[in-house]
């Protein structure tokens, strides 16, 4: 019996982590650039590697790849839990936020690449 409530406890919280993760399959739009984000509609996935080479002002930041230059924004308790610099490749997954005016991406999950 005890097992059966745990199980019932446990199963929404292995349910969530798969919805995180969105659909990855055939169909679904791949954003992997800054140039794509720029065109990409509210909401889209990206995933975006590069360099952050300067902060904004309160979690923002410029983040720039091969194709140009975006602002990101960066929760504070979404940072690594280790120094970088605009040296560091970082890996960004998140999504576009279309604003008026411009777009900017809002950053879920910041990775050091090694």
């Amino acid at each position: 019996m005890k097992a059966r409530y745990l199980t019932l406890l446990v199963a929404p919280l292995f349910s969530t982590a798969v919805l995180a993760t969105g659909y990855t399959g055939p169909g679904a739009q791949a954003i992997n650039s800054v140039a794509a984000a720029q065109e990409a509609g509210d909401d889209a996935h990206v995933v975006l590697q590069g360099h952050i080479t300067r902060k904004l002002g309160d979690e923002k930041y410029e983040f720039k790849d091969s194709t140009g230059t975006i602002t990101v924004e960066i929760d504070d308790e979404d940072l690594p839990p280790v120094a970088f610099d605009d040296k560091t490749q970082v890996k960004l997954t998140g999504e576009v936020d279309k604003g008026l005016i411009k777009r900017e991406i809002d950053i879920d999950l910041v990775e050091i690449v090694q």
